[in-house]
């Protein structure tokens, strides 16, 4: 709920660059049941964004939960502390994902793009086996990793990028990297905002990325 301009909160922005993937016709913000997400709820129903509210704690839980809920066969999964996602990218992984058998798909395991960037898309039937068969509490926490820890159980692709920029980040964890993205709505004033955007502007002003590189 923090602003990332004079306009939008994080996680408006976040809403807006997913907006423009052509694949994500249905967003929907899996949040918990604790009250202090009831401020977020409220917002999301004055942005006439659909929610769902589930566990704290096992998130994979909240997860199955809501595709259950709404339905869906393939999950694409985006955190909130990545505003700027690139809808491109998002694009690319459900494309590689529908034209092959995969289960699970990513493009940070291992890591080759920024943090900040990171895209996992699954089928409904591989959540609906992990949330039957995974025990250990990362796993129910972190939502995915029964998919990686479990290769021969899942069919698992990795898009590698063709340069390793893992060391790069624009993902929001702390308050320097809220100041960061600020400067970087504020600077590529374009919507939406691309990877090869941030990545043009850190040529131009490596300065800015310092801090965080």
């Amino acid at each position: 709920m923090m602003k990332v301009d004079d306009k939008h909160t994080l996680i408006h922005h976040l809403i807006n660059q997913l907006r423009q993937s052509k694949y994500c016709e249905n967003i929907v913000v899996a949040t918990t049941t604790l009250p202090g997400d009831d401020k977020l709820v409220e917002f999301l129903k004055n942005l006439d964004v659909v929610y769902f509210r589930g566990s704290s704690d096992n998130c994979l839980d909240r997860y199955y939960q809501c595709a259950k809920k709404f339905q869906f066969s393939v999950i694409i999964r985006i955190t909130s502390d990545n505003p700027l996602i690139d809808p491109t990218l998002v694009d690319d992984a459900v494309t590689a994902f529908l034209s092959n058998s995969y289960d699970y798909l990513t493009n940070a395991n291992p890591r080759s793009f920024p943090y900040g960037t990171e895209v996992e898309v699954f089928s409904f039937n591989a959540l609906e086996k992990a949330w039957k068969e995974a025990k250990d509490e990362l796993e129910k926490e972190h939502v995915t990793p029964y998919f990686y820890n479990n290769p021969k159980k899942f069919k698992v692709f990795t898009i590698k990028n063709s340069k390793d920029l893992s060391n790069l980040r624009w993902t929001v964890d702390r308050k320097s990297d809220l100041l960061l993205v600020r400067k970087i709505i504020g600077k590529i004033k374009k919507s939406p905002i691309l990877m090869e955007d941030i990545l043009e502007l850190f040529k131009k002003e490596p300065s800015l990325f310092k801090s965080v590189s």
